[in-house]
């Protein structure tokens, strides 16, 4: 080992410390410098730079263009929104009043009418005391004048006013508001858990995982491969706008075209669009793909009704898996080598769910917060439930399921509109695993105009609460465990379909308003800002790219828990339109890889000039006429915007109930009402999303 030198000990250490030295110099070229030490002089010497003041006053000028923009851009803004109010309110150009046949709307819409007219008549009344100087809301508690104070009718009114505000009114909203914010932190109390879950299955990369070759042969030589018999359906219904696309992606699936077959379950109504996809499925069959067309005379039971009766096929028998995609749906072609082996040696997995992922997030501010909901769904909520339960509801497409599954469990049942969650339902009381895989990932659309949102979300909680009074003496009498009984009826029903939409609307669009007028019921802050922006902040965490839409996502879902409330009330008590159902309005995008691949694949087709001789002349007629179909172009249909009433109406009553809030000098209350009375305005003029067609 090398010795260690050390020379600090060759010469005596100096322990003196310096002391303040001044030294003066005759000469004006020398500076005065004062050392504290021996190391002082060796110090960097701050030198302090005198700001020019033409530099200041251009900082000054360059802050004050900045704010001045920004003021023009707002009142710019402002000044926009009033044009549209006037269009579209005033003199109704272009516009159509929407249907309020969506569950009990009409009743909504009154209750919700003459709060507004009640709030205010309040907002006047007090407005008028103000300018007297009777400044008794500004402190609930301040003391109301006796009877000897008063100083006319109107004072007498208004003190009467107060005092049955006091007793009568503010105890049961208090109460009311009490109830609702203990509904709002066990909901997030959920929340956060299936944020923890996640993290832990990140953390400890737990996945599904296929072991080996799952599609070798057992025999001696094992040289042989076997692929079990797979179904494939995609039902539909007049999707003039995706069904290519859809049936392309699903024709092209790396699987052997012997052990396959494709359904096309077409149950339009449009001559010309059967005629579009019978042409579609013609062509595909030329190709070699096992390929079938059906279409049913009677529409009934909708998509569980054209499932059905798929299912009821004898060629059916032959096959052990089926995969359902609606149809705007485009599966990568190694979809089923991805999910079909996760069933082998594994008798007891009944279905294998794959993601959503979306070609059309990013083309506007309503696809984006749809984004944000969607990722945490299947990013959290399925996967959680998936890995830690092996229990949750299935999303109706993008899913394998196994065919003996759905026979045990009574098939698919026409009564209610979310068959997919009531045959998930029924599978888990008979015993049945799911598995969610969220590395495949399957491409489909999101609604891009809020019409066609608003009908989708109406439909996704109504039925819910539809089959909740169904299912709820089969679960209670099935042989299954209490605890799973106990997260069937608590979490995933009452908790996640009916708490949550029940206490958003009630505390933010009815309670919070009426705090402002009843100051003696009055929601903490915590309530209004951290504890919303700390849950919408779990939901984003799932898609990080949008962040910079964290307040927008809080508004938006605080301005649609009118849709879900009104949904849910409606399946609950199946009223109105509970059980209607409305095809979900699709553009028809396709991703850049989809398009290059569609093109490349009609140029193929156009340089085969041949068909196959056993087609007839009578089958070349009539794929003569549907190419003649499929070229015609359809009738443009005028473009109009909807006007909402019910989101209009809550938003004159958000930003009445803000302008009340100003004469309580409550700062983080009226910014909040402001902004999600905006937020209602906008919506209610249809500006958010694409407009429909």
């Amino acid at each position: 080992m090398a010795p260690s030198l050390d020379f600090s000990n060759w010469w005596p250490k100096d322990a003196r410390k310096g002391t303040p030295v001044v030294v003066k110099m005759e000469n004006p070229n020398y500076s005065v410098v004062e050392i504290d030490g021996p190391d002082a002089a060796f110090r960097p010497v701050e030198k302090s730079r005198g700001k020019n003041a033409k530099q200041v006053t251009w900082v000054l000028l360059l802050k004050a263009h900045r704010a001045v923009g920004c003021l023009a851009w707002i009142a710019s803004l402002f000044w926009a929104l009033l044009g549209t109010i006037k269009k579209r309110l005033i003199f109704r150009q272009d516009v159509a009043m929407a249907s309020e046949k969506l569950g009990k709307g009409k009743l909504l819409f009154t209750v919700i009418k003459a709060f507004l007219v009640t709030s205010l008549t309040i907002l006047a009344f007090e407005v008028v005391a103000y300018l007297k100087g009777w400044h008794y809301f500004r402190n609930p508690s301040l003391h109301i004048p006796r009877s000897t104070d008063i100083q006319g009718l109107l004072h007498l009114v208004y003190v009467t006013w107060l005092s049955v505000r006091a007793d009568y009114i503010a105890p049961p909203i208090q109460a009311l508001s009490k109830f609702c914010v203990a509904l709002f932190l066990i909901q997030s109390v959920d929340r956060m858990i299936l944020s923890l879950g996640c993290f832990w299955i990140k953390y400890k990369k737990i996945k599904p995982r296929i072991e080996g070759d799952p599609f070798k042969s057992d025999d001696v030589e094992g040289s042989a491969y076997e692929y079990p018999m797979v179904l494939v359906q995609i039902p539909m219904c007049n999707e003039r706008e995706v069904y290519e696309q859809s049936i392309s992606a699903v024709c092209q699936l790396d699987w052997p075209k012997d052990r396959l077959l494709v359904q096309v379950l077409d149950d339009s109504n449009d001559e010309s669009i059967q005629y579009l996809i019978k042409a579609e499925v013609a062509k595909w069959n030329q190709k070699g793909v096992n390929i079938i067309y059906r279409h049913r005379l009677v529409r009934t039971g909708y998509k569980a009704g054209n499932l059905k009766s798929a299912m009821s096929c004898e060629y059916v028998q032959a096959y052990e898996f089926v995969a359902i995609f609606d149809a705007d749906f485009q599966p990568n072609p190694d979809f089923l080598k991805q999910t079909v082996p996760h069933f082998k040696d594994n008798p007891d997995l009944g279905l294998v769910q794959a993601r959503w992922t979306f070609v059309n997030k990013d083309e506007n501010l309503l696809t984006r917060l749809q984004n944000i909901n969607l990722c945490f769904h299947f990013e959290v909520e399925q996967q959680v439930n998936g890995v830690f339960l092996n229990f949750f509801g299935f999303n109706g497409t993008a899913g394998v399921w196994r065919i003996k599954a759905l026979e045990e469990s009574g098939g698919w049942l026409e009564r209610t509109t979310v068959e997919d969650m009531d045959i998930a339902v029924r599978a888990h009381l008979n015993g049945w695993k799911f598995i969610f895989l969220n590395d495949v990932k399957v491409l489909c659309e999101v609604p891009e105009s809020y019409e066609a949102y608003r009908k989708q979300q109406h439909r996704w909680h109504s039925g819910p609460m539809h089959l909740f009074r169904l299912c709820l003496p089969a679960i209670i009498t099935c042989k299954i465990a209490i605890w799973k009984k106990a997260n069937l009826i608590l979490l995933f029903f009452l908790l996640r379909k009916l708490i949550l939409p029940f206490y958003s609307f009630t505390l933010f669009c009815i309670i919070l308003p009426l705090t402002m007028f009843v100051p003696e019921a009055e929601l903490p802050v915590w309530v209004i800002c951290y504890v919303p922006v700390f849950m919408s902040f779990l939901n984003i965490l799932p898609s990080p790219k949008s962040f910079p839409f964290i307040v927008p996502y809080l508004l938006f879902e605080n301005t649609m828990s009118v849709t879900k409330f009104n949904a849910m009330v409606s399946g609950l008590f199946q009223l109105g339109s509970s059980y209607e159902w409305v095809v979900t309005k699709k553009a028809g995008r396709s991703s850049e890889s989809d398009l290059l691949a569609s093109a490349e694949m009609e140029s193929k087709i156009m340089n085969q000039l041949q068909i196959q001789r056993g087609a007839s002349e009578s089958e070349l007629t009539e794929l003569n006429r549907l190419k003649e179909q499929k070229e015609a172009a359809p009738v443009p249909v005028k473009r109009v915007n909807k006007i909402y009433r019910k989101e209009l109406t809550l938003a004159f009553l958000l930003l009445t109930a803000s302008v009340r809030s100003l004469l309580s000098a409550q700062g983080v209350h009226f910014y909040f009402l402001l902004f999600q009375g905006v937020t209602f305005l906008l919506v209610g003029l249809d500006l958010i999303g694409e407009q429909m067609s």
